[in-house]
């Protein structure tokens, strides 16, 4: 059966980010099986560029993708823009309100016309991700318009997983969310946990996928080791410890960067950091003012063969994130056959084996993140073994296992009706 697919997504390549680059492939691989896939998307580069001028931004319309048609949609911003929505999300009109005035929402007025005039007939209108509500809830619109089944990937982020009321879930899971969890024909879980936190919220069990992520070690493996190294002046016996997200509090990048200042305030002298991505605002206000920045790379724009280069030049990935609701970078790593370290929160916390594939830290804990870069800093034999029974894990993560499953999922949906 061939189907008509709309995939909703905030961002999209050369947007960097995991939604993103998952969506891209997803497409790809579904209009490779002859479905007919659109995906509507904001033309934002940046991830700031969704709310502010600022923000790189690309072409609006229509462009191909490798056999994927995208339309890019310009976003609202005007000065003040994050006060003005702050006060109308206090009026009391209902949970699509509140969703749509969220102060961080990809607001576009054009793509909301686009929705409204489509005369389109699609079997599955699918969109991604929490909170970024404008999209999905024009997603949403068409699906009802269409008679389609709604398809809903909220990648959400728990965050401490000890906490039963951490406010990164409270914000994830507030009643509006929870509202439009309740909409989804079909709903997509990253890990058990964020699966029973969906099923909590009143989605009914069979509605819920888990899936996961996937990895294709080719695509980030091979790089040179010596390359960046070599650049950055560091030696044989020096270690690096990598992490390579969008660098800000919620990733963890600082929380890093204040456990390996009390290694180097100790004496440490073999130790440095290298941070890959783009940076937020609340990492530049930290790094303002931050005391060691020489024992610090940085690499801001991650080509496909810079990214290779960096998983072979660091010895140890960090990712100390409470805003992931997987964390595709930790199989990036175990394909390089590196040792993560994680917070015990979202979907790292669940994903790495402590003390087998990797360390679990008290999520927030500085002082147990630092001792446990300075123990696998130390301790060759055991990062290798570390990263060893990674990469033997990679076989539960294979990219087509996991678009299999959601193909095999639209197609057992078009075969019941949709919501009323």
């Amino acid at each position: 059966m061939r189907l008509r697919l709309a995939h909703f997504v905030q961002r999209y390549p050369p947007a960097l980010g995991g939604s993103e680059i998952y969506f891209q492939r997803l497409s790809r691989h579904l209009a490779a099986q002859q479905h007919s896939v659109d995906v509507w998307t904001t033309n934002a580069v940046d991830l700031t560029a969704l709310w502010s001028p600022t923000g790189r931004t690309t072409a609006e319309g229509w462009e191909d993708d490798h056999g994927v048609r995208v339309r890019r949609f310009a976003c609202a911003r005007w000065p003040c823009r994050r006060y003005i929505l702050k006060l109308a999300s206090m009026l009391p009109l209902g949970p699509k309100w509140r969703l749509m005035t969220l102060p961080c929402n990809p607001m576009s007025w054009s793509m909301r016309r686009a929705v409204r005039a489509s005369a389109d007939a699609y079997d599955v209108v699918h969109a991604t991700a929490f909170p970024y509500a404008w999209p999905i809830l024009c997603a949403l619109d068409l699906a009802r318009r269409s008679r389609a089944a709604f398809a809903l990937t909220p990648f959400l982020h728990l965050g401490n997983l000890d906490d039963p009321d951490d406010p990164t879930r409270r914000r994830y899971l507030s009643p509006s969310f929870q509202w439009l969890l309740r909409q989804a024909d079909l709903v997509f879980a990253q890990t058990q946990a964020e699966a029973e936190q969906i099923e909590r919220a009143g989605v009914a069990s069979e509605r819920i996928i888990l899936q996961g992520m996937g990895v294709d070690p080719t695509e980030v493996t091979g790089g040179k080791r010596d390359r960046l190294r070599s650049a950055w002046g560091v030696g044989d016996a020096d270690v690096i410890v990598g992490h390579l997200a969008n660098l800000s509090e919620e990733k963890g990048t600082c929380d890093l960067l204040r456990a390996a200042s009390r290694l180097w305030s100790s004496g440490e002298r073999n130790l440095y950091v290298a941070l890959a991505g783009p940076q937020m605002p609340n990492f530049l206000k930290f790094w303002s003012h931050f005391p060691y920045r020489h024992r610090v790379f940085r690499l801001e724009d991650v080509s496909d063969d810079l990214r290779r280069d960096f998983f072979a030049a660091i010895d140890i990935f960090i990712l100390p994130s409470r805003s992931d609701s997987f964390g595709l970078v930790l199989l990036e790593a175990w394909a390089n056959g590196l040792a993560n370290v994680v917070y015990r929160a979202g979907g790292p916390g669940e994903i790495v084996r402590h003390e087998v594939d990797g360390i679990i830290v008290p999520c927030g804990s500085v002082a147990e993140l630092s001792e446990a870069i300075h123990g696998l800093a130390r301790d060759q034999n055991k990062r290798r073994r570390m990263g060893d029974e990674g990469r033997a894990r990679l076989a539960e993560f294979r990219w087509p296992d996991k678009l299999r499953l959601v193909e095999a999922a639209y197609l057992r949906s078009v075969r019941r009706s949709p919501h009323p």
